[in-house]
This record gives structure tokens, C-alpha cells and sequence, in this order.
């Protein structure tokens, strides 16, 4: 009889980590697809389940309806690019985002913020103070104000073209600091589920954290951080229910080489958006930062991580 319990626990957990892995499959799905019109059927052939079910899964695995979550991703990442990118007018926004055309784009951001993009777009290039702060990653605080001198620590910044790669991980949904409390066993899930499927090569696996939400307009509850290994191409990964795969996107890094107490990574992040990335000659690329992890700070006493940070970038075209 405890035999046939173990078994029954056992189908069920696999049975949730498949579910998880299939919703974290349509949110990969979700983030590479903004500019398409993302219907129910699509969605539901991208996570595997029946149409007729998909929308009440969702919702009971995320707590948020999925047409809600569409289109809250879609007005986030708006919210980025009236901010942050001027060569785009409101048409072009519009289409990147899938929607139709400027009218219809413009009905919808101001039902979801109660401004136009217009005036969003005024209003921030009139209050921004000329600053570029597009990240506060691993911040202890929800926002930040600067005040003397911000930026604590500097590093060598490299202009990089990184090939596409192929990565599994695990995945975290919530604020940074309840990823601070479950990184350590989150990271040694994905080793230990990497090893299962012989998926560590020496000197070939980065460990790396993907920030898929910008903080400056995201809901801090709803931050995801995939944190990942990089897996040779020509090895076959199976999504297991815990890891997921996907490809990490190719093109142009701005890499930020640092050397870091844990408390400065805030620093470090706004140095390379703030300080360095305004008289670069670039600006952000819309695709999502990652740091990769060069050591273990526990083998020193100084426990200094060394840490280079990726912000994808492309050049500024006046």
C-alpha cells in the first residue's frame, strides 16, 4: 500500500512539472511572437494542451487570464519602446507589437494606462533628466534614487557578436528578492537535472541569468528570470517537465566585465545603461540582458563574483 501511494505522488509531481514546462513553453512562445496576433489556437498548439482547456490551465497555474497577460507583455514592452526608443514613431511601435495600425494601438494603451502614447512619450523624455536608467537588476529596492555619486564600481566594456545558443533552464516568477532566497536551490535543480541528461560538457556549459521583464516597467510580482546552462548544439535536450530549452538570441552584446561584491550588481548594471551605453553611439536592442557567472565566489575569501554582463544592443541610426 505505501508502495502504490509513492507511485501515485511520484505521476502526480511529474505530472505538475509537465504542466509547468508547457506553460513556460508558451511564454517563450508569447515573448518571440509579440508582432503576430497570438490567437487562442495558436497558443494552445504552442503548450500542447486543447484550446477548450487552455485558457482556464493558464490562468489557475499564473493567476492572471491569458488574454490579460498578452497583453499586459505587449504594453511593458511599449511602455520600453516610446521610453527608450525614438527612432521608432507610434506606427512602427504599433506594428512591432502586432496591432493593426496606430489607431488601434493608441485605443489600447490608453485603456490600459489612461494616456496616449503620445503623451507617455513626452512626458517621459521630459522627465527622464536626460538619465538612461533602463535596469535595476537585483536591486533590494523596488526603485532607486540617485544621489551623489551612483556609480560605485566601473568596468571594461567589450562590443561582442554572439552566436545563437542553445540553453536549458529553470525558470523563477516573482520579485527579485524571493529569487535571492530560492537561487541557491533553483541553481543546483539545474545542475542536477542538467547531469541526469549528460548535458554538462567541461569548459562548454555558461551559467547564466536571463532577465525577461525590464524592472522600470514591469510588475515586480511577475519579474521571470530563467536561469540557464548553455548546451552544445549537437546535443538532444529533453524538456523534462523541470528544464525547458530554448535558444538564446545571437547578434551584438555590449559586455560589461566586472568584478563584484553581491550588493554592487545594481551598480554594475546601471553603469553600463547609464554611464556607458549614452555616449556609446548605441542603444538597447530589443531582446533581453543575461549575466554570466565566472566563478564561484565561495572558493575565495573575498567571495568577489566575477560576472560579465550582456546588454543587447544596436547602433543608433539618426
Amino acid at each position: 500500500m505505501k508502495k502504490h501511494f509513492e507511485s501515485l505522488h511520484m505521476s502526480d509531481l511529474k505530472c505538475q512539472e509537465e504542466y509547468i514546462r508547457r506553460i513556460h513553453k508558451v511564454q517563450d512562445y508569447i515573448e518571440y511572437h509579440l508582432g503576430q496576433s497570438l490567437s487562442i489556437e495558436e497558443l494552445s498548439n504552442a503548450a500542447g494542451f486543447s484550446k477548450y482547456h487552455f485558457s482556464r490551465i493558464f490562468q489557475g497555474m499564473l493567476h492572471e487570464p491569458l488574454a490579460h497577460y498578452v497583453n499586459r507583455i505587449r504594453m511593458e514592452r511599449a511602455l520600453f519602446l516610446l521610453a527608450h526608443r525614438a527612432d521608432k514613431n507610434i506606427t512602427d511601435i504599433a506594428y512591432e507589437l502586432g496591432f493593426s495600425d496606430s489607431a488601434v494601438f493608441s485605443r489600447a494603451f490608453k485603456n490600459y494606462y489612461g494616456v496616449s502614447p503620445r503623451e507617455y512619450r513626452k512626458e517621459y523624455s521630459k522627465n527622464c533628466k536626460d538619465s538612461f536608467l533602463l535596469s535595476e537588476y537585483n536591486k533590494d529596492t523596488a526603485k532607486k534614487e540617485w544621489t551623489g555619486n551612483p556609480f560605485s564600481v566601473t568596468g571594461k566594456i567589450t562590443i561582442e557578436n554572439l552566436e545563437e545558443k542553445q540553453v536549458v533552464y529553470v525558470r523563477h516568477t516573482g520579485t527579485y528578492e524571493t529569487l535571492a532566497k530560492e537561487y541557491a536551490n533553483l541553481i543546483k535543480m539545474l545542475f542536477v537535472y542538467a547531469k541526469k541528461q549528460h548535458l554538462l560538457v567541461n569548459g562548454q556549459n555558461w551559467l547564466l541569468a536571463m532577465y525577461h521583464d525590464n524592472p522600470e516597467f514591469g510588475e515586480e510580482s511577475q519579474f521571470r528570470t530563467s536561469l540557464c546552462l548553455t548546451v552544445p548544439k549537437d546535443i538532444a535536450v529533453k524538456e523534462d517537465g523541470v528544464l525547458g530549452r530554448m535558444e538564446l538570441e545571437g547578434g551584438l552584446y555590449a559586455v560589461g566585465h566586472f568584478q563584484l561584491q553581491k550588493e554592487q550588481f545594481s551598480d554594475a548594471w546601471n553603469y553600463m545603461y547609464r554611464e556607458w551605453l549614452m555616449g556609446s553611439g548605441y542603444i538597447p536592442r530589443d531582446s533581453y540582458p543575461f549575466e554570466v557567472y565566472l566563478n564561484n565566489p565561495d572558493d575565495s575569501e573575498s567571495h568577489i563574483i566575477k560576472v560579465d554582463i550582456y546588454v543587447p544592443i544596436e547602433s543608433i541610426h539618426f
